[in-house]
């Protein structure tokens, strides 16, 4: 007996699906993904010299900072000690 045109299709959908199942997890996703993990980070910052610092900014200010932050091509932190640096040596 031959299957319906739906069943067919249906079967296909399966294999499919198994065969998403089975692949393995890729390495931008699995271990082999270069980000640390936060644990793993904070022990690498730690090692650094590097504190937590946390603080509440007016918003014009913030989006100065994120303004050089894309115009330098840098990120916020390097961006933030700059500015601290330059700042209290101003003093």
């Amino acid at each position: 007996m031959s299957m319906k045109k739906t069943d067919l299709e249906k079967n296909k959908m399966i294999k499919s699906n198994n065969a998403v199942k089975i692949a393995g997890i890729p390495d931008r996703f699995g271990a082999g993904s270069a980000i640390p993990d936060r644990k793993e980070q904070r022990k690498l910052d730690a090692a650094a010299g590097l504190i937590p610092f946390a603080c509440k900014l007016p918003g014009a200010l913030l989006a100065d900072v994120r303004a050089r932050v894309d115009a330098d091509k840098s990120d916020m932190n390097t961006v933030v000690a700059v500015l601290l640096t330059k700042g209290l040596k101003a003093k």
